[in-house]
């Protein structure tokens, strides 16, 4: 027996911007929604460009250092991986301040967070990158 929608619940689903899509118009519209992520990201965040730009000379770098295949993925990876925690916490940061600029304890501890797991992800960068060409 299918559940019956509440009026609300029903005019939401009928305007959601997610259609139903499957196969290649799903992934092609998922490529689409990411690209305009990746542009906003890159536009609106200065850490972002700044993180993209050292990417731009480090990972062809990894490529030509003596380093095993391990370890050259290892160090393209933590590349990576800085890139996408910074995407993310530009997210939590416009979805806060959508809400609202004004103070507030747990919009402060989000936004906090998402900075520290930037930073962490940066010192794995640096952790690895130090591990592989210095010890």
């Amino acid at each position: 027996m299918s559940e019956q929608l509440s009026p609300e619940k029903e005019e939401l689903q009928q305007d959601s911007a997610i259609p139903n899509h499957k196969g290649f118009t799903r992934f092609r519209k998922a490529a689409y929604y990411s690209s305009k992520g990746f542009i906003a990201a890159y536009r609106y965040e200065e850490a972002f460009r700044l993180e993209l730009f050292f990417s731009l000379f480090l990972v062809p770098a990894a490529f030509f250092l003596p380093v095993t295949k391990h370890e050259r993925i290892a160090m393209v990876a933590t590349i990576i991986i800085v890139l996408i925690v910074e995407i993310l916490n530009t997210g939590i940061e416009a979805v806060v301040d959508r809400i609202g600029y004004e103070k507030h304890e747990l919009a402060g501890r989000a936004k906090d967070m998402g900075s520290a797991a930037v930073f962490l992800s940066l010192v794995l960068w640096a952790w690895v990158w130090g591990s592989i060409l210095f010890m």
